[in-house]
């Protein structure tokens, strides 16, 4: 009887509790649908680029919202970030921003984020995005999002993780990091294959194969 009493009284607790939980999108998303893939995205954060690129952002942010995909990003309101993020919220995405304190305080956060996470520098900036993400994409960006890119990689040839990045080649950007990567192993710099570490996707279709 002490048992099934307290049983019920904690039964009663959870009841009273859910309505305020779901009051707290991101606790309700992650309680609801346990499943929900967190996607980690470095790219640029200038205004300054081809069209094509911002189009193609947009493109997958709208597929990350239908999706219910969860968007891992830098957290900046400029740039392919502000496009991407845009485009995944309008269509249902949660949004996690990842900003250090020094851009935050230049007002470079972005007001679309749902959940922020505040690092002292980028270094502690890129753990976190890999550490929230299932998946980590690369679109076109400047030596920042080399340096994102590279990060994940070396942690992988460690075993720190078993996460791939995706280089979202749109328009070939990202043709001579490939090449370069393979030069590496060509010249005996990698001690195994790069392309454990990596996969290559051209268009949208090959993406979100990638994804599933």
């Amino acid at each position: 009887m002490f048992f099934a009493s307290n049983k019920f009284r904690l039964a009663k607790i959870q009841q009273k509790l859910l309505p305020f939980f779901k009051k707290c999108r991101y606790l309700y998303l992650l309680t609801e649908n346990k499943m929900m893939d967190k996607i980690a995205i470095f790219c640029s954060a200038s205004e300054n680029i081809e069209p094509v690129f911002f189009e193609k952002a947009r493109e997958l942010g709208v597929w990350m919202g239908q999706n219910k995909k969860t968007l891992v990003y830098g957290g900046a309101n400029i740039g392919l970030m502000e496009c991407i993020a845009k485009a995944a919220k309008d269509n249902g995405s949660m949004i996690m921003g990842v900003i250090p304190t020094k851009l935050e305080e230049r007002g470079r956060a972005s007001d679309l984020v749902d959940v922020t996470f505040r690092t002292d520098n980028l270094s502690d900036r890129k753990d976190v995005m890999l550490n929230e993400s299932d998946v980590v994409i690369a679109l076109p960006g400047g030596v920042g999002t080399l340096d994102e890119v590279s990060h994940v990689m070396a942690a992988a040839t460690l075993d720190y993780h078993r996460k791939k990045v995706i280089f979202y080649n749109i328009n070939g950007f990202w043709n001579g990091i490939i090449d370069f990567l393979a030069g590496l192993e060509r010249q005996h710099f990698a001690h195994h294959p790069l392309n454990s570490y990596f996969a290559v996707a051209n268009d949208l279709r090959e993406l979100t194969e990638l994804l599933k």
